[in-house]
């Protein structure tokens, strides 16, 4: 099967995938692994919005539940409720607008306001069992929204108390294969999934980095990769500040792993980066551009 993937269909955007295109985190949370609470309100968050926008972001990420390792679950009302006016706005800021959730109703409202992808850690399985509408019914039943579908072990309340055993690639592949295949069946084109390898989500620091090296196979399977390095635990384990006091204020302390495994995974294949820390990010990436093309200095 070809790597080559020009394109990924959303709502609003086709969007071409010849560079890698960065999608800026926008957590309207009290309680996100990294930046839980710094936008909770919707003049804050919006602000946020243009911000990673005059940074360098190509598509925004916006998500209403943490789902930082040993999360409770939000209820659908309430995760509504925080989601969709700072929705009402972002749609109108001129880029494509993903949505971070798991919960088909959640999928529904937004869509409904016009987001253009779902980005779904579940992969569209989670079911609520009071309520038989399911999230492959909304994708499917959608003209032209993108979606990302992630591996994820076991469920975040629990995913890093009993992470995956041995070689995780074969069964990262099969799952996101067979979730393709299955969204694929029920009528949604291929161009409009993308996938995502799901680091940090139940797996070990080594683990994590076995799907860096086996991004060419995940790349195998013909869809947009999307990948979220950003901050994690893992980048944190190897390589944190030697002395935490030292980091400059407004700095993260994992800006610079976050960065190296940005770029890494970019000359890898990686189609999309979803990163916090956005300008940097696309500062970082206008070098591995000029690496790969020489371009003229002004």
């Amino acid at each position: 099967m070809t790597r080559s993937v020009p394109v990924w269909q959303t709502t609003r955007f086709r969007l071409s995938l010849q560079r890698p295109l960065i999608m800026g985190i926008v957590n309207v949370t009290p309680d996100s692994f990294s930046d839980g609470g710094q936008h909770a309100t919707q003049r804050s968050a919006l602000a946020h919005c243009e911000q990673l926008l005059r940074d360098g972001a190509d598509i925004l990420d916006l998500g209403a539940e943490s789902t930082r390792p040993g999360a409770t679950p939000v209820p659908v009302a309430e995760e509504i409720e925080r989601l969709l006016p700072l929705l009402r706005d972002a749609v109108t800021l001129g880029v494509p607008v993903s949505i971070d959730t798991y919960k088909p109703r959640v999928m529904q409202a937004a869509l409904d306001l016009g987001a253009d992808i779902i980005n779904d850690i579940w992969a569209l399985r989670w079911r609520d069992p009071a309520d038989p509408l399911d999230g492959q019914h909304v994708i499917a039943a959608h003209a032209s929204c993108g979606v990302c579908l992630m591996h994820m072990h076991g469920e975040p309340r629990t995913m890093q108390v009993q992470p995956m055993d041995g070689d995780v690639i074969p069964a990262i592949l099969g799952f996101l294969r067979e979730s393709a295949a299955a969204l694929q069946a029920r009528g949604v084109a291929r161009e409009r999934i993308a996938l995502d390898p799901g680091v940090g989500f139940g797996k070990t620091v080594e683990q994590n980095f076995s799907t860096l090296r086996a991004q060419p196979a995940l790349l195998e399977l013909g869809h947009p990769l999307l990948v979220g390095w950003s901050r994690k635990s893992s980048l944190g384990r190897i390589a944190g500040p030697r002395d935490p006091s030292s980091v400059p204020a407004g700095q993260h302390e994992r800006l610079a792993p976050s960065l190296a495994t940005a770029l890494l995974a970019a000359e890898h294949g990686a189609h999309v980066l979803r990163v916090h820390d956005v300008r940097d990010t696309w500062q970082a990436l206008q070098v591995l551009q000029a690496y790969r093309t020489p371009v003229a200095i002004k």
